[in-house]
């Protein structure tokens, strides 16, 4: 069992079969499946019906264990940035005997959320999951460029499909060997909390001078080579390859839009599950999900008799089923241990109307320094050392 704060009573126990289809270990796969189904029925049992959107498919993991627990009549829209993700996808569920009718795999980013239920003739959905961060196939592929313990290309795009203007989008290699040192600094910095931010942002000037970089082996070596030695067990090179990352795939304005999609487009008692990685998504989801839980502020009202009657404050459109992240159990990080920093959290609509949270238009691509934003003044991380 996962370690968390939600009430036994508002998740539904479920049983999972790991598909053997699939070498992939999906992160929190029974809380996750069973935080999206609120609890109806005594005893408490996931609902036979229903549509719920997979904004991360991966490897499929969560999608097969929600169609399992969803038989005979649940349906999942699955979408995932990374076509060899919905290539696979098609393959195993082939494979597998899913009834297509259950299944759409679609190839777009969560944040066209919305745009994509509508051309699907959907106007609510049951639940959303997102399962953020790279999966272990990526991972474990080195012509994608994920990972400092395989040596490729300094590729990291998510989506290596041309974008809706014909170019291929930017490559971590573009950036690294294009950028002036204050920005890939600030790169550093906003997206990776890298406190020798400046430092290594220097030494990838200076080595770019004589050898364009190119492979994630030069990279991982040129961070290794101008920080202090560390202790922790966690390469140097971690939080550059992270911040790269998120600076390619423009992760964090993806997040905001797609949280502000599916909080959109669930129905009353539907449930929004988000799986993190990293503080910089946890505490947008945990900023986001607060928010939504607090009742709509109206200062209006009316006059009678001389006095001023306001306007009775209406009720909250969420509730948080977490008020505490859920994280995986010892025994999971033990069996998986790219499980280790996950976080989980669960929202709940509770009222059938209302405002709507945010812009339902899909986020148009933007240069990396558009999306960074710097963090509140309660969550400022420390300066970066020179």
């Amino acid at each position: 069992m996962a370690v968390g704060s939600v009430p036994s009573s508002e998740l539904i126990e479920i049983s999972l079969e790991p598909s053997k289809a699939s070498l992939h270990q999906s992160v929190l796969l029974h809380d996750a499946v069973a935080g999206l189904f609120p609890v109806s029925k005594i005893p408490p049992q996931p609902p036979s019906e229903g549509i719920y959107v997979d904004a991360t498919f991966g490897d499929g993991g969560h999608t097969f264990a929600i169609l399992k627990a969803t038989t005979p009549h649940g349906r999942v829209i699955a979408l995932d940035r990374d076509i060899e993700a919905i290539n696979n996808g098609h393959q195993l569920a082939s494979r597998m005997g899913i009834d297509p009718d259950r299944l759409t795999l679609i190839h777009a980013p969560f944040s066209q959320l919305n745009f994509i239920l509508k051309k699907q003739n959907i106007t609510k959905v049951n639940a959303v999951l997102f399962d953020l961060g790279v999966s272990s196939r990526q991972l474990d592929t080195p012509h994608r460029g994920f990972s400092f313990h395989r040596d490729g290309p300094l590729d990291m795009r998510m989506d290596q499909t041309v974008d809706h203007s014909g170019r291929l989008t930017t490559t971590a290699e573009h950036l690294l060997n294009h950028l002036t040192a204050e920005e890939l600094a600030q790169i550093f910095y906003e997206f990776g909390e890298e406190r020798f931010s400046r430092r290594i942002a220097r030494v990838i000037i200076d080595s770019r001078r004589t050898t364009p970089l190119t492979t994630t082996k030069q990279l991982a070596d040129l961070v290794r080579s101008c920080l202090p030695s560390q202790k922790t067990g966690i390469h140097p090179a971690t939080r550059v390859f992270q911040a790269l990352r998120i600076a390619v795939n423009q992760e964090l304005a993806e997040l905001k839009t797609g949280l502000d999609a599916a909080m959109n487009a669930i129905e009353t008692k539907g449930r929004v599950v988000v799986i993190s990685f990293h503080s910089l998504e946890d505490r947008i989801v945990k900023t986001a999900f607060q928010l939504a839980a607090l009742p709509k502020q109206d200062n209006s009202g009316t006059m009678r008799a001389g006095r001023w009657i306001p306007t009775p404050q209406p009720l909250p459109l969420f509730q948080l089923i977490t008020k505490k992240p859920i994280m995986p159990s010892q025994d999971e990080i033990r069996c998986n241990s790219r499980s280790r920093s996950a976080k989980m959290r669960i929202i709940e609509r509770i009222a059938p109307t209302g405002d709507q949270i945010g812009s339902t238009n899909p986020l148009e691509p933007k240069r990396y320094h558009e999306c960074i934003e710097h963090p509140p003044h309660d969550t400022l991380i420390r300066s970066p050392r020179t």
